[in-house]
């Protein structure tokens, strides 16, 4: 049997991934998102993981810690941290401690096989160790983006906004590639008119031809 809204959430104690001992009464004076997932590095823990850890700044400005929960021990948790950069911690519940005390471990079934396991779930925890909202089958994709808005609206002392009026947040627009301004033209430069060819010399006026010397008018023969 699971837990529910208005209940003491169940008391525990577990080790992180550095091998401290996380227990929630740590935590009395906070709203803590304490939620269970099936294992370390697979499609869809890693969708949900990498949300919460995208939200984290904001949940925490909010009064609240996250804590994951799975049947991985420390050594799985350091590698899943350390990969995906998670701020946050991530207990070792191997023998399902704390999952069996949640409810978030039970029967499941996937392509006709039944089988024993974690129940994807999350339980938010009101300052005052009281369980103030749950989801029972959680959907990774924008599942952060409803826990935030739960925590906002139980904090306001609104009722929590279903799955449906949660708006998932836009896909980033892609960044817009700022096209340089168009160069302008260089000025086409004017050629120059081709420098007019100097006229050629004008040639030198050929020497007037010396008038040929008067031939003296011969003597005139005396007559004897």
């Amino acid at each position: 049997m699971g837990v529910s809204v208005g209940q003491a959430a169940p008391a525990f104690s577990a080790t992180d991934q550095n091998g401290t001992t996380v227990s929630l009464s740590q935590f009395a004076g906070k709203y803590v998102v304490l939620y269970f997932y099936p294992k370390d590095d697979t499609p869809g823990c890693t969708v949900e993981a990498c949300a919460f850890r995208d939200e984290h700044s904001t949940l925490e400005a909010e009064g609240a810690v996250v804590l994951g929960v799975s049947p991985d021990d420390a050594k799985s948790h350091t590698k899943f941290i350390s990969k995906y950069q998670l701020p946050f911690s991530l207990l070792a519940d191997t023998d399902n401690a704390v999952a069996n005390a949640y409810g978030a471990w039970g029967e499941k079934s996937m392509y006709g096989r039944t089988y024993m396991g974690i129940i994807r779930s999350t339980f938010l925890i009101g300052p005052d160790g009281v369980v103030k909202h749950v989801w029972p089958k959680v959907k990774p994709d924008g599942h952060s983006d409803e826990v935030l808005a739960a925590l906002k609206a139980i904090k306001a002392g609104q009722p929590v906004p279903t799955t449906g009026e949660v708006a998932a947040k836009p896909a980033p627009a892609a960044k817009q590639e700022t096209k340089a301004p168009a160069k302008k033209a260089a000025p086409v430069k004017k050629k120059a008119a081709p420098a007019k060819k100097a006229a050629p010399a004008k040639k030198k006026a050929a020497p007037s031809k010396k008038a040929a010397p008067k031939k003296k008018p011969a003597a005139k023969k005396k007559k004897r």
